[in-house]
């Protein structure tokens, strides 16, 4: 059985502690942030010493939506437009999302990563909070469906899978979840309506990611993350079947200590905790809580089934095709 956790590290190489305890704690993957990233040679040892700590062929993950949230950058990588500024400047957005997790897929394919955190099932909103709003994929339930279907799609072509986020969805929020507890004060006929469709859609996607988010017409106090009334929702309303993440868990929408969040998610009914900011004192907090169930492991070993082997592609052709959808040049 794997560790019910996904966790970080602390800088470009693997330290002997940090070995040492990811062979003991054995999680189920790792996550890596901008502090792991410096060149591709560097990013692939790392992969390879993180795998080498557990014994297989670990998913390795990291956020690589362009725009803001991307952990690789240029010169050595590519800076894609936010995703709402390309699906509105595109002539064909469906396609242009296709091609963007392609491309993107690519790029982390070379170096050892084969897990990326998008597509987003979120709809952008008037008042959707400045950190997410250009991040979202459209501002209709279909837009977003069609668009991160063809994301998800040009991700597992290239070898990478997917993580579907924010479910339930996040569009809603006029607060960062990173700082604060965004409460989204719809109610649930309309959240059914609007908010939980894209996720609906894509409910076949291998994994997904929670919101730090209250919703009162299901739960007043908790968050979706901890909240066992949303996971209800998740599981049987929304009907996603993967493996269930939670976003990071050292975000301030949390309360209470590491192991009180860890805690409270896993007995929601989360499958791993997500737990990114590489502090080991931190994740041997989380990695006390052992094993994944045996429902989250089956969970976790069909989402590792559905891995491929990249297609054949010419990458020219494809970042040509790219920029010829658009007004004007694909990157930033």
């Amino acid at each position: 059985m794997s560790g019910a956790y996904i966790l970080g590290c602390a800088g470009l190489e693997l330290t002997r502690d940090e070995a040492r305890f990811f062979s003991e704690a054995r999680p189920f993957g790792f996550i890596l942030f901008d502090r792991n990233i410096e060149n591709k040679v560097q990013v692939k040892n790392l992969a390879l010493a993180l795998r080498d700590a557990v014994g297989w062929h670990a998913p390795i993950l990291i956020d690589q939506e362009g725009g803001r949230v991307q952990r690789m950058w240029p010169p050595i990588w590519t800076q894609h437009l936010p995703a709402l500024d390309l699906c509105e400047a595109a002539s064909d957005p469906v396609r242009a999302m296709y091609l963007r997790g392609r491309l993107i897929a690519a790029e982390l394919f070379e170096i050892g990563i084969d897990v990326n955190c998008a597509p987003l099932g979120d709809i952008a909103e008037d008042a959707t909070h400045p950190r997410l709003l250009n991040r979202c994929y459209g501002r209709t339930a279909q837009e977003v469906s069609d668009r991160a279907r063809a994301l998800a799609k040009g991700q597992a072509d290239g070898g990478v899978l997917s993580v579907l986020k924010h479910i339930p969805g996040h569009g809603q929020s006029t607060k960062d979840s990173h700082i604060d507890l965004p409460v989204v004060t719809a109610a649930a006929a309309a959240l059914d309506a609007r908010d939980f469709k894209p996720f609906k859609a894509l409910n076949d996607i291998p994994m997904a990611m929670t919101a730090h988010l209250v919703f009162p017409a299901f739960d007043a106090v908790r968050p979706a993350t901890t909240s066992p009334v949303m996971h209800r929702v998740i599981r049987e309303e929304i009907g996603f079947g993967g493996l269930l993440m939670t976003d990071d868990l050292s975000m301030e929408a949390l309360s209470g200590s590491v192991s009180d969040r860890a805690k409270a998610a896993l007995e929601a009914g989360c499958d791993a905790i997500l737990h990114c900011n590489g502090d080991l004192e931190e994740m041997r907090a989380v990695a006390a809580f052992g094993a994944m169930t045996p429902q989250a492991q089956a969970r976790a070993d069909a989402a590792i089934a559905a891995r491929q082997a990249p297609d054949d592609i010419d990458i020219a052709a494809l970042a040509a095709e790219a920029q010829s959808l658009l007004k004007g040049p694909v990157h930033e």
